[in-house]
């Protein structure tokens, strides 16, 4: 699709018009420069902001403390700066959070990632040659099934209007795989990769099969409470950021430099389910990927299958050699090594976590506009990637405590 702003990590968006709008956005964001912080961290953030990004956040958490850098606007309208601490969408990021509700039920011998799809939800998957016979728990988490994305069928017709139309809109998971299934396969199960919402929908849904309790439920009970993740929320369909939060801004139009809509209310077609619904922070983001990483959430087995990786296409403006484990990215590092996270997207933002193998360094980047020009989103998806990089590769010179 040409705007894949629908939290995948296939996300590339956005016009010809890119220096145009790049230059239009630095004049307008220029004022709110941080003066006196100068740090590398801070110079990337400015530069991700510089590339005609509204406004951007940056965590980074440390065994020696904690380092943050804002910049840009979080309302056009007001011209108030990026807060701190904001709430933020955290699109397929969400998706990590579900794979662990899943694993950590296996570990617990109440399924089999081997397990069908249809012995949990016997029937659900059917028609044009989809067979939840065919497909297993694994494979729906590793984006292997080959199931076509739900999402092509509640996209607006990528207009500013469209949006506004059927952003209030809901479905069911029921409904949202009946959408699936009126397309067929993308290929035969387990013989290729390819990033498909529809597989965490029915992960949703095989959660509920297991344990009698909503996927949201589960996210609750084994990682928002006993994390103490107090700012991460699953709304399901309230479509409200709480405060403070930045609004976000999608350019629908790519036939040019065209306004800025204002995305903020979540598009409740696609950002109500276990594909990509949570609500978070960047400091409880970084908390959940260094337990995760470091043990706290799944026995050394559970994590161990969580990381088996499998490789993923190349894409423009992403970092060769990714590679995809069970609702996890491993993402190679100039420096050496690589990294593990998963990104998410909408209307609007991009949420980029990343945390090194052992959990004990994280970074989470958010920004709060997309472009409708695929050159210019290229180059801010670079601007994540390389402002990661540069910070875990600085990290990893440094002299352990």
């Amino acid at each position: 699709m040409p705007m894949a702003i629908l939290h995948t990590v296939r996300r590339t968006t956005a016009a010809a018009a890119a220096a145009a709008v790049a230059f239009a956005l630095l004049a307008t964001f220029a004022p709110v420069r941080a003066q006196a912080e100068s740090s590398p961290l801070q110079r990337d953030t400015d530069a991700l902001r510089d590339s005609g990004v509204t406004g951007v956040s940056v965590r980074m958490d440390t065994p020696r403390g904690t380092r943050t850098a804002r910049s840009g606007l979080a309302d056009l309208a007001t011209q108030a700066p990026v807060p701190p601490s904001e709430y933020i969408r955290i699109g397929s990021t969400t998706k990590t959070y579900v794979a662990t509700v899943l694993l950590q039920l296996v570990g617990e011998g109440r399924l089999s990632l081997d397990d069908t799809v249809d012995r949990w939800l016997p029937g659900v998957v059917r028609g044009n040659g989809n067979d939840g016979r065919r497909i297993t728990v694994r494979q729906l988490l590793q984006h292997t099934s080959g199931l076509p994305d739900y999402i092509a069928d509640v996209l607006p017709d990528m207009r500013a209007d469209g949006y506004r139309e059927h952003r209030w809109t809901t479905y069911t998971s029921r409904q949202r795989v009946a959408f699936a299934m009126t397309h067929p396969p993308v290929f035969e199960p387990g013989t290729r990769w390819e990033y498909s919402n529809t597989n965490y929908i029915l992960a949703g849904m095989v959660i509920k099969s297991v344990t009698g309790r909503s996927w949201d439920q589960e996210v609750g009970s084994r990682i928002l409470r006993p994390l103490r993740l107090t700012h991460t929320s699953t709304p399901g369909d309230n479509p409200y950021l709480p405060r403070p939060h930045s609004r976000n801004y999608q350019q629908f139009d790519q036939s040019g430099p065209g306004p800025m809509t204002d995305t903020t209310i979540a598009y409740l077609p696609f950002e109500g389910d276990a594909d990509g619904s949570i609500i978070s922070t960047t400091a409880d983001t970084n908390r959940f990927f260094s337990a995760l990483l470091s043990g706290e959430l799944l026995s050394p087995a559970q994590l161990a299958e969580m990381q088996r990786t499998v490789a993923v296409p190349d894409a423009p403006g992403e970092v060769p050699g990714e590679r995809y484990g069970l609702g996890l990215e491993w993402t190679p590092l100039t420096c050496g090594g690589g990294y593990w996270g998963h990104s998410g997207s909408g209307f609007g933002y991009l949420a980029w976590p990343a945390a090194t193998p052992d959990g004990r360094t994280t970074v989470a980047v958010v920004v709060h506009s997309r472009p409708a020009d695929e050159n210019t989103a290229v180059r801010q998806i670079r601007g994540i990637t390389d402002l990661i990089d540069h910070a875990l590769c600085a990290r990893s010179g440094e002299p352990r405590p």
